[in-house]
């Protein structure tokens, strides 16, 4: 490392030259002769302790790095991919998708959070930060940047989910009302707690109508370019094999059959697209879902209700977590119950009967039970 000095039309800089560990000179050019070897001696220091971070990396734009990040992790599933790589080109790009990540600081963050919390709602504001985040640690990580600007950001608070739950009769009027080719998936949500992209992704072989079994080996997911595809399931967990009720059978049964769907056609969707190719989730919503809830007069019910209104219908039987847990395809427990389950009006209104019989009933009361024991 080496301070050079030479003469120039804007007169004196000094020249401070070292080299990176890759072995190539870096220079910085600084106008001052105290600048100079105040930055040589933090350099020193940074290679002495380890800390050292070339400083040409951060001259990446925030648009390159996302692109490198995206591409970073080769077990990233594609619906993962895809969710980020639009968080970050709707979202992030038009803002700050130019500007180099060095220059980035964290009131530049800040500024960009408080303009997504005017228009979106804060589960979004956190998930698209959540990317951003991840991007710029990412940054760190291969020695990018020293730091994250991504520092002492406040979020707005995520209100909690108010889930619809159905009773049986909304259901059945449900059921009866979207097309008939995925009324099934209705029962399949409800009864077996099945995500949308499972539902989708169900074929003949998957379902044992003799043994009451259904088995959740695939999975419909958005890919690169919200292109529909199908792959395994997201988690270990998720891969699972469930009984289902005689009537759930029966009601399978009879949609092969109007499919002319046999066992010899293990390898065919029970829910395929006019094409007979999976399903697209953001053409079936607005296709076939939306008109039949409207119709039904359940407006705001998401598929997922119908996850949500199965753990909570487990819970209300009385299904241990653990059984609870296996059937939905959590890997912790606690998610099942923190997440999904949801305190029925009937379950509040027993509860509350029963504890008024057990702490307020009079003493009299208590004390003619107590002769009649004798």
């Amino acid at each position: 490392m080496s301070i050079r000095t030479r003469d120039t039309a804007r007169g004196r800089v000094y020249d401070v030259r070292y080299r990176g560990p890759d072995g190539r000179e870096i220079s910085r050019t600084f106008f001052t002769k105290r600048d100079a070897l105040e930055f040589e001696a933090q350099q020193r220091t940074a290679k002495s302790r380890g800390t050292w971070i070339d400083p040409r990396g951060s001259k990446i734009t925030m648009r390159e790095l996302g692109a490198e990040w995206l591409e970073s992790n080769p077990a990233k599933r594609d619906s993962t991919w895809a969710r980020d790589e639009s968080a970050l080109r709707v979202h992030v790009y038009p803002d700050i998708g130019d500007r180099t990540i060095g220059s980035l600081t964290p009131v530049d963050i800040r500024r960009l959070v408080a303009t997504w919390s005017e228009d979106l709602t804060p589960r979004s504001v956190r998930r698209i930060y959540g990317a951003l985040r991840a991007a710029l640690n990412y940054a760190v990580e291969v020695d990018r940047l020293a730091r994250t600007p991504c520092r002492g950001i406040h979020l707005p608070a995520a209100e909690p989910v108010t889930a619809v739950v159905p009773d049986p009769i909304q259901l059945i009027g449900l059921a009866d009302t979207i097309d008939p080719n995925y009324s099934s998936m209705i029962w399949l949500g409800a009864v077996l707690g099945l995500r949308w992209g499972e539902v989708a992704g169900l074929r003949v072989g998957h379902v044992d109508v003799l043994r009451k079994t259904v088995s959740i080996a695939e999975q419909v997911t958005r890919g690169r370019g919200g292109v529909g595809d199908i792959g395994p399931p997201k988690s270990v967990a998720a891969r699972r094999t469930i009984s289902i009720p005689t009537e759930l059978a029966e009601e399978l049964s009879a949609h092969m059959k109007a499919l002319e769907l046999t066992g010899a056609d293990p390898e065919e969707l029970l829910f395929p697209n006019a094409d007979g190719k999976p399903l697209d989730y953001s053409n079936w919503r607005g296709r076939v879902w939306e008109p039949a809830v409207k119709a039904a007069g359940l407006e705001g019910l998401n598929f997922h209700d119908l996850r949500r209104t199965n753990a909570t219908a487990m819970v209300a039987e009385g299904v241990d977590v653990k059984t609870a847990q296996t059937r939905l395809g959590h890997s912790d427990p606690r998610f099942t119950l923190a997440i999904y389950a949801q305190a029925t009006t009937e379950g509040d209104r027993a509860a509350a009967e029963r504890l008024g019989a057990r702490l307020m009933q009079p003493p009299q009361t208590l004390d003619k039970d107590a002769e009649a024991t004798e």
